[in-house]
């Protein structure tokens, strides 16, 4: 089995952290497709299979425009920071009607970047409407819940994460079980992987394995809100 990343590819992304600027991004262009853009595609690629075993609803869309990968540049219109570029590389696989819900689907995703790679899943920074069918489906479903979120599986190696709010969410009981969970206005989870990992032969079968995990917390997700998984 074939690698993909390198540690040539954690030295372009250092790189670029340092020189975060057209110019400098123009001349190493190249170094960026052979080291971090070719490779992430090739493994998205390969990640089709074992992802349609997880679900058949979820796609891996290798295309370098418009697919599971996140482009380079930063959308800077609105922001305060002007850096040109992420300084990190990510890809969602998300789910076939993510653009009928406008958006409002559980996704799983891949970030590289040194000293900060992870797999996680799930909702990030769902829509007033998403959120609040997922604390509805929560209060109403909460065994469901605790089985995707407090297994001994998923808990070895994912994270619970995202934004909370600090007080209860209006029309929740404050001392509801399940209150800490309510307050999330994002359903996400992380495992942290060494940039090691990212280099090794089995990068593909590491993935896949972390993708079977989280996909508990994926199909309550979609339940809660009438998607297929």
């Amino acid at each position: 089995m074939s690698g993909y990343f390198t540690p040539a590819s954690f030295k372009f992304l250092r790189a670029l952290a340092r020189h975060n600027e057209r110019a400098w991004f123009v001349a190493h262009k190249a170094d960026y497709q052979r080291h971090v853009r070719d490779p992430f595609l090739r493994l998205i690629a390969d990640l089709t299979e074992p992802l349609t075993r997880i679900s058949r609803h979820y796609v891996a869309d290798p295309r370098p425009v418009g697919g599971s990968l996140f482009r380079i540049h930063r959308d800077t219109r609105f922001a305060r920071d002007k850096r040109p570029y992420k300084e990190w590389a990510g890809a969602r696989f998300f789910h076939r009607r993510v653009r009928e819900v406008d958006g409002d689907a559980p996704s799983f995703y891949l970030h590289l970047q040194p000293g900060d790679c992870f797999v996680g899943g799930g909702l990030w920074h769902p829509q007033p409407a998403a959120l609040k069918r997922v604390r509805a489906y929560l209060v109403n479903n909460p065994a469901s819940w605790k089985q995707a979120t407090r297994s001994p599986a998923f808990r070895r190696a994912y994270t619970l994460g995202g934004t909370a709010l600090v007080r209860p969410p209006q029309g929740f009981a404050p001392q509801h079980e399940l209150i800490a969970d309510l307050k999330r206005k994002d359903f996400v989870c992380t495992a942290p992987l060494d940039d090691a990992a990212l280099c090794r032969a089995d990068l593909l079968r590491t993935i896949a394995r972390r993708f079977q995990r989280v996909a508990p917390l994926i199909d309550w997700l979609c339940g809660a809100l009438d998607l297929e998984f």
